[in-house]
């Protein structure tokens, strides 16, 4: 791809001409004194001769104001990502949240060609419907089934368990993988902000009613969909504040919900230890996901998706680590971790802290009772 530069201040005029601009592998932004990979502007104020632009950090999910960058901007290709190798699966059952798009359906799509009875979830019939019909002409034995609910009703997450239950005697893998980004505040009808509710809460209430079915089908295994972007929430979460109505601000949510499912994954794989499940998070990489394309972004994140999603993974590339933490036999018993790329990482320090993640535990119990 042929690289464009522009000087400092320069008003990108032509953005949607121009497309993404790709020079190097990184480029050292002095306004917030790091260097920054996976960047790309994504908008530019519309005052003639504005010399403030926004990027859209790919990385980590959030939007940086700045100068515009006198080398360019930088984009890191995503072909780097090599086949992911399956492990046979035949005689187990998996059920996948989420799974008619996506990584998750990308996801269940390799379990059902390598063997596995599995079981979709997802919101809208029509295209849930669809995606159970492609699952069912790949899989080895034609089986998969579809269970429709709303993550972010609890009532439907309690309704949809219970459908899960009844078709299956065993659950061998669960992957918890659906999630939204929302530019907006919006309410469930619960009452609590939708991005922590189908984010964190539904897949919490969700794991706890087919615990004890993994645990009966031991060895089992939990897999939870977060992200790097979790980094984002330098400071934590903020128990004062868990449905942002002090202040919302999209990407920083989707942060804090991300590293939700950190905390969720750390405490969930400690109240388990000796039980036979194991439970693992992963980053799945910046994906092409159908993130946006329902009306939940609008304005700069939703340009940002919309003019980068060339250059993310695609869904199947990006599933390579969810396969692998649902099939492989090399992390049999691992659990606790968080992965990157099919290798365990380190999360951010505030990924670190056991006792928020007890913390959060505890208030998710109370949040998702029954009233």
């Amino acid at each position: 791809m042929r690289s464009h530069k522009w000087a400092s201040g320069k008003l990108l005029r032509k953005i949607g001409e121009h497309g993404l601009h790709r020079k190097g592998d990184r480029c050292y932004d002095g306004r917030i004194g790091r260097t920054v990979e996976d960047l790309t502007c994504i908008a530019a104020h519309e005052e003639p001769g504005a010399p403030d632009h926004r990027y859209l950090d790919l990385q980590m999910g959030t939007v940086l104001r700045g100068w515009a960058l006198g080398s360019g901007v930088t984009l890191r290709s995503s072909s780097e990502e090599g086949p992911v190798n399956i492990a046979d699966t035949t005689g187990k059952t998996v059920v996948i949240t989420g799974a008619n798009s996506g990584i998750g359906k990308a996801t269940a799509l390799a379990l059902a060609r390598s063997g596995a009875k599995v079981v979709i979830t997802a919101r809208d019939p029509s295209k849930g419907e669809a995606a159970l019909s492609t699952l069912r002409s790949v899989s080895r034995n034609a089986q998969g089934e579809l269970v429709l609910f709303d993550l972010g009703d609890l009532d439907e997450v309690r309704s949809g368990a219970s459908q899960i239950l009844a078709l299956c005697d065993r659950i061998d893998v669960l992957v918890n993988n659906a999630g939204v980004v929302l530019s907006q505040r919006r309410e469930t009808v619960d009452g609590f902000e939708a991005t922590f509710a189908i984010n964190h809460l539904g897949p919490f209430l969700l794991t706890q009613l087919l615990t004890e079915r993994l645990q009966e089908s031991a060895p089992a295994r939990i897999v939870n969909v977060a992200s790097t972007a979790h980094k984002e929430a330098r400071h934590g979460l903020d128990f004062d504040d868990l449905q942002s109505t002090k202040h919302y601000r999209g990407l920083e949510v989707y942060a804090h919900s991300k590293l939700a499912n950190i905390y969720f994954t750390t405490e969930l794989a400690r109240r388990l230890h000796g039980s036979g499940v194991t439970a693992n998070c992963l980053h799945p990489g910046t994906v092409a996901t159908g993130y946006g394309r329902d009306g939940d972004t609008s304005g700069v994140l939703a340009f940002g998706l919309k003019v980068a999603a060339p250059f993310f993974l695609t869904p199947e590339k990006g599933a390579h680590t969810s396969i692998y933490l649902a099939s492989s036999p090399e992390i049999e018993g691992v659990t606790g971790k968080y992965f990157v790329k099919c290798k365990p990482r380190q999360p951010s320090k505030a990924g670190q802290n056991a006792a928020a993640a007890r913390r959060l535990w505890e208030i998710s119990e109370e949040l998702v009772r029954p009233r």
